[in-house]
């Protein structure tokens, strides 16, 4: 990725937007005068997001770009494969062949129909599309994006336990075919992880550059190390032109900073506001969507105590979920149910008991390191209660708080005894087995707690293996009861996210799944 050292604040001119294949206004782009700013420092709010006026920041037809204050700075360089692949999407930069609906049903997006060919293989039709660097999105470009992602190490999440091969086949349309049967590849390929991108995007050494290589209707034009980016709207983008000219975005950990933000009109919409802050904005810019996100507390199975299964047992019961809802979040989320939690509808009221579980050990003072990161500012509280629980257990507890940034490839290294994290169950596919595939099996390329057990590997590849909705949902909730049982997730809370959004935006995009924010009809 190319990375631009931050700048003062200053006033640059902006090339005119030529005619987007999308309908246009009748009256003339002029050229239009945008600013760049320098580097946000969080906590503290040291300049702005634009300066010089509202009028300054629009384009001939007086619409002003967006200001968007984002939790988390790339983890890894923006790379699609990893966690930074939402950021993209939610940005409204990158696209995969599908997307999800409201009802968590593959919807067409770069395709615009598939249809199933025998046991092992799809055939998507393309839509006329073009990338941001201008280039028309051809079967083989599709078929080198797919390639990059299946060879990528290690693999997208969506892509756990899984593997493809694309061909171009025809004038529009690319087979894609699986090395076992899956009846869910299209919400498979709706994964940020399997976002499609130019040529220009892979490098040699497997290196990925989204800046302008995307599809959405925001093309990423600047990077600033891990704390601001810059996008501009892209005029050929195939859903229409996007309202905003361009969006600013800083990134801001701290979640106090992320609230000022917006209370004082330095940004138009804030993500992941704490609930503490909640109360200190003013209702109406105050949005709060339940989603399928988890908060729990995964357990280092492989090394480290809690390999002893007793171990994990005793933790398990140390720890009290019964105030954290309430009292830390208050009541902006649910006590843990499960691994899915209510809003995840079909899991609710049908979640099986874990059996086999071992009996809790005696600690006899084994000292764990516990480990969490503070871009969502509620998870240090959580792990200050549970240290204080296990201590009380027996265990002697040290507490490792950084940005997720700092955290994420200690964590995947398993270099932590347990981990507090809030995961999004359907985030990388929309299919409720997939995440029970990343994170819990042996092969799992998101497996924070090193759990590889035979019993749990079985259990999710019947459910990976079952075509019918209603029972893979059931397969699902008995892969659940296994996993569970090993005691290496003890489910805290299940998270409703508060976002902050100005009174003069309109449009924002906020869904279950946290894959959506800024798309062409977000506006002020």
């Amino acid at each position: 990725m190319r990375l631009r050292l931050p700048r003062p604040c200053r006033q640059t001119p902006s090339p005119s937007l030529r005619p987007g294949g999308a309908p246009s206004p009748a009256t003339p782009r002029a050229r239009r005068t945008r600013v760049v700013c320098g580097v946000l420092l969080a906590p503290v709010l040291a300049g702005c997001f634009a300066s010089g006026g509202d009028t300054q920041e629009g384009d001939a037809q007086g619409a002003r770009r967006l200001r968007v204050a984002l939790a988390f700075p790339p983890a890894e360089r923006l790379s699609p494969y990893g966690a930074d692949a939402t950021i993209l999407s939610r940005l409204g930069v990158t696209e995969g062949l599908t997307a999800l609906d409201g009802n968590g049903a593959a919807a067409p997006a770069l395709a615009r129909s598939w249809r199933r060919d025998g046991d092992r293989a799809w055939v998507f039709t393309l839509r006329e599309a073009a990338f941001q660097d201008g280039g028309d999105v051809t079967p083989a470009a599709v078929v080198t994006a797919l390639t990059h992602a299946a060879e990528a190490r290690p693999a997208p999440a969506a892509l756990s336990g899984v593997t493809l091969t694309a061909t171009a086949e025809g004038g529009r349309n690319v087979r894609i075919t699986t090395g076992r049967p899956d009846p869910i590849l299209p919400l498979r390929l709706s994964s940020p992880g399997l976002a499609v991108l130019s040529q220009k995007a892979y490098g040699p050494d497997g290196a990925v550059d989204p800046l302008g290589t995307g599809t959405g209707p925001f093309a990423l034009t600047k990077v600033t190390g891990a704390t601001a980016a810059a996008l501009d709207r892209f005029d050929d983008y195939w859903g229409g032109l996007a309202q905003a000219p361009g969006v600013d975005v800083r990134f801001i950990a701290d979640g106090t900073a992320r609230a000022n933000a917006l209370r004082t009109g330095e940004a138009d919409i804030a993500e992941a506001i704490p609930v503490a802050q909640a109360a200190t904005l003013d209702e109406a810019t105050r949005r709060e969507t339940a989603t399928t996100r988890t908060t729990g507390l995964l357990l280092n199975s492989a090394s480290g105590p809690f390999e002893d299964p007793a171990l994990r047992a005793a933790a398990r019961a140390a720890v009290d979920t019964s105030g954290l809802a309430e009292d830390i979040y208050e009541s902006h989320a649910d006590p843990g149910a499960g691994i899915y939690g209510p809003a995840v509808t079909w899991a609710e009221g049908k979640h099986l008991e874990p059996a086999g579980r071992a009996g809790p050990g005696r600690p006899d003072g084994a000292a764990v390191t516990l480990a969490t990161y503070d871009n969502r500012p509620e998870l240090p509280e959580v792990a200050q209660v549970l240290k204080q629980q296990l201590e009380r257990a027996g265990f002697r507890v040290r507490l490792v708080v950084r940005e997720y940034a700092r955290l994420e490839s200690d964590a995947l290294a398993g270099k932590f005894d347990a981990f507090v994290l809030a995961r999004n169950s359907l985030v990388d596919t929309g299919d409720p087995v997939a995440v029970l595939a990343s994170d819990y099996s042996c092969d799992g390329g998101y497996n924070l707690a090193q759990l590889c057990d035979k019993d749990v590997d079985r259990a999710v590849a019947e459910a990976e293996a079952t075509a019918d909705p209603a029972r893979r949902q059931d397969a699902a909730l008995a892969a659940e009861a296994e996993i569970l049982g090993t005691d290496a997730v003890v489910p805290l809370v299940h998270q409703r996210v508060i976002t902050g959004v100005g009174t003069s935006v309109k449009g924002v995009l906020l869904d279950p799944y946290e894959r959506t924010l800024v798309g062409t009809g977000t506006r002020r």
